[in-house]
C-alpha cells in the first residue's frame, strides 16, 4: 500500500510535557508532509512514542455517516485520521513497537517505519494490545498468510485476551501458523522488552465482552507515559486519575466523545466514557505542569476536537491540556 499523502503544513512536534520536576518544553522540528515526502527516515534521539492514529475504532469517516462530521469526508478523506494507536520507537536498540493493532495497520506500520534512522521492517518488533474492540485488535488479521506471514511476533496481551485470540478464529490461525508469539502480561507487573523499554499494564473498568481492558504504563530511561485509550468513567476505576497523571511525564487518555448529548438519537449513559468537558472539570485543579501532561486521544467521529478550527479545541489548549495529533512524538 502507497504511503497515504497529508496536508501541507502539518506541524510534526516533539513534545516534553515535562518531567516529575516540572519542566515543559514543545518543539517544532519539521513538517509532516515533508516526512511522508522524502525517503530518508526521520532521526529520533532516543526512545520516543509517536502518534500513529488518534480515532475511535471505527474511524473517521464513520460507516454510514451522512451528517456534517462526515459527509465530505467520505468524498475528499482525510488521511490522518487513522484509528488509535502508539508506537515506540528505539533507536538504541533499533526496534520499534505498537500499541493497538487497528484497522489502519498497514499505513500505521509504513507511518512509524520512517521514525528511526534505521531499518524499516515488514512489522513491528512486538505488539501490545489493550481490549477486544474492533479498533485495537483486528489489524492482527494482517500478520497472517494472505498478507504479511510475518514469523513469531511478539504479541504482549493479558490472561483474557490472550483466551480470546488463542481459543478463537481467525485469530487462532496466527497462533498455529506461527506468525505471532503470545508473550503474557500480568496486571501491574512490570515486564522489561529491552535495555530500554519496560511496560506495565493496569486493568481499567470497560465493557469487557470478551476480554479485560487495560491501560499501558510505558516506561522509558528518562520518562513514563500511561496510555488509557478507552476506561467507562474515572469514578468506576480503583484508581485516582489526578495521582496518576502526577505520577507520569504523559497521559493519552481517553476522550471518546467531548460532551453528553454528542449523540442526539442516544442514551449516551450506555456507552460509557469520560466526557472531555468531565475530565477538564476533574482536572482543574491540577498544577499547570501536570495539566501539560494530559493529551486527549481516541475521538470519535463526531468529536469536535477532530477539527482544530473547532471552538472544542481551543478551549482543551486554553485550559492547558493537549490534544493528540498524528506524529506527535514525545521523549522517553
Amino acid at each position: 500500500m502507497k504511503l497515504f499523502t497529508f496536508i501541507a503544513g502539518l506541524s510534526l512536534l516533539i513534545c516534553s510535557c515535562g518531567s516529575n520536576s516540572g519542566s515543559h518544553e514543545e518543539i517544532e522540528i519539521v513538517t509532516f508532509d515533508t516526512i511522508i515526502s522524502k525517503p530518508v527516515q526521520t532521526e529520533i534521539n532516543g526512545l520516543s512514542i509517536v502518534i500513529l492514529g488518534t480515532c475511535q475504532d471505527a474511524g473517521s469517516p464513520h460507516i454510514g455517516c451522512q451528517k456534517v462530521c462526515c459527509k465530505d469526508l467520505h468524498e475528499n478523506p482525510d488521511q490522518s485520521r487513522l484509528v488509535v494507536s502508539l508506537g515506540v520507537v528505539d533507536p538504541k536498540n533499533q526496534q520499534r513497537f505498537m500499541f493497538e493493532a487497528t484497522p489502519d495497520i498497514s499505513s500505521q506500520i509504513n507511518l512509524l517505519n520512517n521514525f528511526g534512522d534505521f531499518e524499516k521492517k515488514k512489522a513491528p518488533d512486538g505488539i501490545f494490545i489493550t481490549h477486544a474492540h474492533i479498533g485495537h485488535y483486528t489489524g492482527l488479521m494482517y500478520l497472517g498468510k494472505e498478507a504479511l506471514n510475518t514469523n513469531n511476533i511478539p504479541l504482549y496481551l493479558m490472561e483474557q485476551m490472550e483466551r480470546f485470540i488463542s481459543e478463537n478464529g481467525p485469530w487462532s490461525q496466527l497462533v498455529t501458523d506461527e506468525n505471532i508469539a503470545i508473550q503474557k502480561l500480568v496486571n501491574r507487573k512490570k515486564t522489561e522488552i529491552n535495555s530500554q523499554l519496560s511496560i506495565t499494564p493496569i486493568i481499567v473498568p470497560h465493557r469487557d465482552e470478551y476480554s479485560e481492558t487495560v491501560g499501558f504504563y510505558i516506561h522509558g530511561p528518562k520518562k513514563t507515559a500511561l496510555f488509557i485509550p478507552d476506561i467507562d468513567k474515572w469514578s468506576k476505576w480503583d484508581q485516582d486519575i489526578l495521582e496518576e497523571i502526577k505520577n507520569v511525564d504523559y497521559a493519552f487518555i481517553d476522550a471518546t466523545f467531548y460532551a453528553d448529548g454528542e449523540l442526539p438519537n442516544r442514551d449516551m449513559s450506555k456507552i460509557p466514557h469520560p466526557f472531555v468537558s468531565e475530565s477538564m472539570d476533574l482536572f482543574a485543579d491540577l498544577s499547570v505542569e501536570d495539566k501539560a501532561k494530559v493529551i486527549f486521544i481516541h475521538f470519535n467521529h463526531t468529536n469536535p476536537l477532530l477539527n482544530q478550527e473547532s471552538e472544542a479545541y481551543q478551549t482543551v489548549l486554553d485550559k492547558g491540556f493537549k490534544v493528540a495529533k498524528l506524529g506527535d512524538v514525545f521523549p522517553l
